[in-house]
């Protein structure tokens, strides 16, 4: 091991040299040009690299720099699991893209074909003996599978970590029970444990988080553990297929004595049964803390969270409260201590009562102060905070929010749309998007942004999600469940196995597998219910099925719906003929939770609506089209879509006639943008963005004269873009960035007139600009070029010799992680 370590620290030097390198501004064309003689040793670096289960589209890129691209298959990432794969496995990150894009300095890094030779031992080392080592250099940096980020400001736990640490690295299999009221911190304190320099000294790689909730899956949380372990996520027709499955990985995983961490975050009671799934007696040092509001009294060890105690809520209070502007209302230390002890120690009440009295006067202080005195209880806690929301709308979109399930990451698309129909909001999504940053910083809600560039890409939110602590969704749902069920603006039905959130109406006579899952009609009421069940007016439906669900369930007729979600956890899934009497539908949301693709039938009924306005399909196979004249908004994540768009019976302009904006997100079978989308004489937005088998827009493109923002980033095997982009005088905005193999713009570019925005950041592959750029000189509005250092060295290069005044040239730098994968939070 001691030359593992002196090729470690080699690999350490290398890291620096790169990361040096990265800050000069002299072009990469020096290292390049080394690279021309290298073409054996790159192959060499790739091959180590697969042998690692790191394949990237960085390897290919610098490939493709020593001319040797034609000779090898592409390395990208072909879908979402390999993705998940590659991170799940990677126990280091070269940046290699890095070494790409090296802007060095001849004395200082000419020789860079010795550095090549560094890399490529280190790695044949490393693939011999599967050192598994992280190195704290990388830009990114991996951490133990499926836990959130780590937390940020925390007081009052270093003491309950210490001592929960005793008992997890004590020898021996063992179930810890966490257990703590609502809101009491458990998971930020699971979190913690995950974190610990001691524990990842033991556990290594072999740490899992898993949430589990209210009503689990517990076939889909299998499927989780593999994609972690590195494996495509199986299919299962049992539970008990799936539990022995995962004894056996976890035997593999464990084997030579490797400890296991494995962490159920959120058990509710009725469902530790789960637990007892997730014991394997046979699998030594296996250990697994469970985290729950209840106590679990058939697991001996169990370790309490408590309140915080004074000085901590204190100061937890203060680091919520603090206003960045100095005109903020600063309460005396007396009316604090007086609020902070009517939160009883708890985290969630300090965080959102904290962050609800921010940048307000004394009179909402003092108000909270007199409330807190009466209501003890932490629900009337949450409520004091809720009524100090002002806005009406704000009120009405926190409510919306505890439709979602618990512990689900919302996209943040799927609520613009919602919003925009239900409370005419602004169709650009800037109302929708100022409510999510308003309760946000109110605590009430968590945005997480899975790809955070240093300027945002005008209006592109398909990064951001929102999360709800299940006490706030709790609140959300209590205040939308005070009026008769019939007469709720927001009605969810629960109708999988362990479905609890089924209204009597309905229930179906002709149905005994439905009424045997639902409950019966205990009273006349009941009965009345049923007669009057025409007269439901829920705006919003949120219905949620698993592969117990039955399309021929109760013929209901919800005639005032406006959104209808459907929540699936299936391989297949048939929209009930109820939905054709919808006549108010906007917006239809399809989000599959299984880890494959659903197979949607009877999509045909939705022809029949004429409000349908918005379609947001996620994580399904899309079904050929039917006619949609009235759909203005079409989006597809983590979809395929070759049934749809290459075997359809109808022109896709013929269904989609009056479409303004089309959205294709991690649609990996999306190789070439059908060309009678080009028909669609009312499109102004085109966004095909983590694409990677894209390679090419039809020429056709050019008939759409109203297009107004095109984006195409992170697409990397975009290798061109037609000549005819330049002549769509009515694009502000063009994002092409990460689009590694693009070598070159249109050479009409120049010619587009209405630019303003153009986002080119990680275009590695270009090595100039066409001379018509020079006539954006004529414009009289600025264009801002929003890119990297290598980028923008094209651009300055360009402007020595060509006045460019208007000419803006931002540089950014992208900040990845990991929680858009399942299980990241």
């Amino acid at each position: 091991m001691g030359g593992a370590t002196a090729q470690q620290q080699e690999l350490e030097n290398i890291m620096e040299k790169v990361k040096d390198a990265q800050r000069c501004k002299q072009t990469r064309r020096i290292l390049k040009s080394t690279l021309k003689g290298s073409k054996s040793l790159v192959y060499e670096i790739k091959q180590y690299n697969n042998d690692l289960d790191q394949p990237r589209d960085e390897i290919k890129a610098l490939i493709k720099e020593n001319g040797a691209a034609q000779d090898s298959e592409s390395p990208c990432c072909n879908c979402f699991s390999s993705c998940s794969l590659w991170f799940g496995k990677c126990f280091f990150h070269i940046p290699f893209y890095r070494i790409r894009s090296v802007r060095s300095e001849r004395n200082s890094y000419c020789d860079a074909k010795e550095m090549l030779l560094n890399v490529r031992d280190v790695l044949e080392l490393l693939s011999r003996q599967n050192i598994e080592k992280r190195l704290s250099g990388g830009s990114i940096k991996r951490r133990p599978c499926g836990f959130p980020e780590k937390p940020g400001f925390t007081v009052g736990l270093d003491e309950p970590l210490r001592r929960l640490k005793v008992e997890v690295l004590m020898e021996g299999v063992s179930v810890i029970v966490l257990t703590g009221l609502g809101g009491s911190g458990k998971t930020t304190l699971a979190t913690m444990l995950c974190f610990d320099e001691q524990v990842k000294g033991m556990f290594a790689d072999n740490i899992f988080f898993q949430t589990v909730s209210k009503s689990p899956n517990l076939k889909s949380i299998v499927q989780t553990l593999f994609e972690h372990c590195g494996h495509r996520a199986p299919k299962f027709q049992t539970d008990e297929e799936a539990i022995n499955r995962l004894g056996n990985l976890l035997r593999h995983v464990g084997d030579k004595g490797r400890p296991i961490l494995l962490v159920l975050d959120d058990v509710w009671s009725g469902t530790d049964s789960i637990v007892e799934k997730f014991k394997f007696s046979t699998i030594p040092n296996y250990k697994i803390v469970v985290t729950s509001r209840f106590a679990f009294r058939r697991f001996h060890t169990q370790f309490h969270l408590k309140p915080l105690g004074d000085d901590d809520a204190v100061s937890l209070f203060h680091h919520f409260t603090q206003a960045k502007d100095t005109h903020s209302y600063k309460p005396d230390e007396n009316l604090v201590h007086e609020i902070v002890r009517g939160c009883n120690g708890s985290p969630l009440a300090l965080k959102v009562i904290g962050g609800s009295l921010c940048h307000h006067p004394y009179e909402f202080w003092q108000t909270m102060k007199e409330r807190l005195k009466s209501n003890k209880d932490l629900d009337s806690h949450l409520q004091n905070c809720l009524d100090i929301v002002e806005d009406d709308k704000e009120k009405e979109c926190f409510m919306d929010l505890g439709l979602f399930p618990e512990d689900q990451r919302i996209r943040v698309p799927l609520l613009n749309d919602m919003w925009t129909e239900l409370h005419e909001l602004d169709e650009d999504g800037v109302k929708a998007m100022n409510i999510i940053h308003s309760l946000n910083s109110k605590n009430l809600a968590n945005v997480i942004v899975t790809r955070k560039v240093a300027t945002d890409v005008e209006m592109y939110y398909n990064n951001h999600f929102l999360m709800q602590h299940d006490l706030l969704r709790e609140l959300a749902n209590h205040q939308s469940n005070q009026e008769w069920i019939e007469r709720r603006k927001r009605l969810a039905i629960d109708l999988t196995r362990n479905g609890k959130n089924c209204p009597n109406w309905l229930v179906g006579q002709n149905q005994p597998g439905i009424v045997s899952r639902m409950l019966s009609f205990l009273s006349v009421r009941g009965t009345q219910q049923q007669q009057k069940q025409e007269q439901v007016t829920a705006r919003i439906m949120f219905v949620s099925t698993d592969e117990t669900f039955t399309p021929d369930w109760y013929n209901m007729n919800p005639d005032e719906t406006e959104v209808l979600i459907l929540n699936i956890h299936s391989n297949k899934y048939t929209f009930p003929d109820f939905i054709q009497k919808m006549r108010k539908l906007k917006v239809l949301i399809v989000t599959n939770q299984g880890f494959h693709p659903c197979e949607l039938n009877n999509f045909e009924v939705l022809g029949s609506l004429p409000c349908l306005k918005r379609i947001s399909l996620e994580k399904v196979s899309v079904p050929s089209l039917c006619k949609l004249r009235k759909l203005r908004n079409l989006s597809l994540y983590m979809c395929t879509t070759k049934q749809a768009f290459g075997s359809s019976d109808i022109k896709i302009s013929d269904a989609l006639p009056n479409l303004v904006e089309l959205n294709i997100d991690y649609c990996m079978d999306m190789v070439e943008l059908p060309s009678d989308f080009c028909n669609i004489m009312t499109m102004k937005k085109l966004s095909i963005t983590n694409c990677h088998k894209l390679s090419k827009l039809p020429p056709e493109i050019v008939m759409l004269k109203n297009l107004e923002v095109l984006r195409l980033s992170s697409c990397s095997d975009l290798k061109e873009m037609p000549e005819s982009v330049g002549r769509l005088q009515q694009i502000w905005c063009l994002d092409i960035s990460e689009c590694i193999s693009l070598t070159q713009l249109p050479a009409d570019i120049g010619e587009l007139h209405s630019l303003r925005k153009l986002y080119m950041w990680g275009c590695s592959g270009l090595n100039e600009l066409p001379h018509s750029v020079t006539s954006f000189e004529n414009l009289k509005h600025v264009i801002h070029v929003i890119c990297d250092d290598e980028v923008a060295a094209l651009w300055e290069h360009f402007k020595e010799f060509t006045s460019l005044p208007n000419l803006m040239i931002v540089k950014v730098r992208a900040d990845i992680n990991l929680r858009w994968l399942p299980g990241f939070h």
